[in-house]
């Protein structure tokens, strides 16, 4: 079987990609667990990195070709497809330093009669065979997440990319090959839903890393074979706080980058917005004034800001909650409609009911929704209520405001006079509540794909 890649901004078909079966996979996983119990076949350190700087080398001369191919694939307009492929380039870099960086530990012993005379130190060691499964807004750099720390960690991974956007995911499983890692070591499996289930949930599985919607996430976490451990990164609607009397043309054109980077489909995109009720009216105009002059279009143009969402299903689906806000009471600002079968104009919606999908279900598409508050408690005890935390952020002059919007927001990361979707690659990532389990970024997920081994040395003393 194969699946036909399209582009998303006209629905042309751009590639085939074939399907892998049982069959395979099952060959893959038994190769992945054998490959993990030679000890003595694992790859050294210094091979993992020679492997992973060859590879970085290789992006770097290819970065264009890479970006480009993010725009056909995945719709992501070329200004942020360059910037996607550079931070996959520099991902690559940050798995080489995490292993300079990383190790072991000394175990202090004689803390207690019980323990006098014995040495302690911890080590890491690979986990084993690592199954990953990744989404299609990141296309390059997602992959580079959940494949490059597994080959830094010495684990021999499957990575099965979303099936929209393969090519990706082929191109950087291609290049460490290039790069010098054996081929069992890396493997690209593109395959059916029902497949990669199987693979998933296969006691063979040593870590499975998943990026995607939370149904599905949750639900394989619950199917899992036992010891198989996980990570889940999932999304949010993000809320921000807004401060009164705040310089508002920054905060605009943050709110912008935030909320419509990728058309919305990014798992921390800026959602929902709570603004004092005396500036709301004046906030939302300057908010629509400003995403009227977004250019929506083909993302090979380089002067597009907001390409296709990623399915032509996407777009009736930000259309029917966008209509449901509306007729429940919601004030339409700008956009709420589409301008083709694959665009959908970027969209402000003043005040819709906490009912609507709009204000508790992540939208992943251009639409941000803005909230009039009058006591700052109860806009951050509105942004509190819903079972999705991840990144969260606030804009103020007041330090008293900053630190309380800090301790009382309740995602695991929370901005202060940024966007939500601020991400630099070496930094924590982590969903909590419904939006995942585990944290994410280079350095921490090599930390999950390994363990802390201990040895504890009790010699002989000279005496004896």
């Amino acid at each position: 079987m194969k699946t036909i890649v399209h582009n998303p901004f006209d629905r042309s078909p751009i590639a085939e990609v074939a399907l892998v079966d049982w069959a395979q996979i099952d060959e893959w996983l038994n190769e992945a667990q054998l490959l993990h119990r030679d000890r003595h076949g694992w790859l050294a350190v210094h091979e993992r990195i020679a492997i992973l700087r060859r590879a970085a080398d290789i992006m770097r001369e290819r970065a264009e070709d890479l970006a480009l191919q993010i725009v056909r694939e995945g719709g992501k307009p070329l200004v942020d497809a360059r910037v996607e492929a550079s931070r996959a380039i520099n991902s690559v870099d940050l798995c080489v330093q995490a292993l300079s960086d990383g190790g072991g530990h000394k175990i202090p012993m004689d803390l207690t009669e019980a323990g006098a005379g014995r040495t302690a130190y911890t080590f890491r060691e690979p986990i084993g065979p690592v199954v990953a499964i990744s989404a299609f807004n990141h296309p390059l750099n997602l992959i580079v997440h959940q494949v490059g720390p597994a080959v830094a960690a010495g684990c021999p991974v499957l990575i099965k990319p979303a099936l929209e956007t393969p090519l990706s995911c082929q191109s950087f499983v291609s290049i460490l090959h290039e790069a010098g890692l054996p081929e069992a070591w890396c493997r690209f499996a593109p395959c059916g839903n029902d497949i990669a289930e199987r693979m998933v949930t296969d006691p063979r599985t040593a870590f499975f890393s998943f990026i995607g919607s939370a149904k599905i996430g949750w639900m394989l976490r619950s199917k899992l074979a036992p010891g198989t451990r996980i990570a889940l990164e999932h999304g949010g609607a993000a809320p921000v706080i807004v401060d009164s009397g705040v310089e508002r043309a920054a905060v605009i054109a943050s709110l912008l980058k935030g909320g419509f980077y990728h058309s919305g489909q990014v798992c921390v995109s800026v959602q929902r917005v709570y603004v004092p009720a005396a500036e709301l009216k004046d906030f939302a105009h300057d908010l629509r004034r400003a995403a009227e002059k977004l250019v929506v279009g083909d993302p090979a143009d380089a002067e597009t800001q907001c390409g296709p969402l990623i399915r032509t299903e996407e777009v009736d689906r930000v259309e029917r909650w966008v209509d449901e806000a509306i007729a429940a009471g919601g004030t339409l600002v700008c956009g709420g409609s589409r301008l083709s079968d694959t665009l959908f104009s970027p969209t402000v919606i003043v005040d819709p009911p906490e009912s609507a999908k709009i204000s508790r279900e992540e939208i992943f598409g251009p639409v941000i929704c803005v909230y009039g508050y009058d006591d700052i408690d109860l806009a951050i005890e509105q942004a509190n209520a819903l079972p999705y935390a991840f990144q969260a952020a606030v804009f103020t002059d007041r330090l008293s405001i900053a630190n309380h919007c800090v301790a009382s927001l309740t995602g695991s990361a929370v901005m202060v006079n940024d966007h939500t979707a601020f991400r630099v690659d070496w930094m924590p990532f982590a969903g909590l509540r419904r939006s995942g389990l585990g944290v994410g970024g280079i350095a921490y997920t090599m930390e999950d794909m390994s363990i802390e081994k201990m040895a504890v040395w009790n010699w002989p003393t000279a005496a004896s």
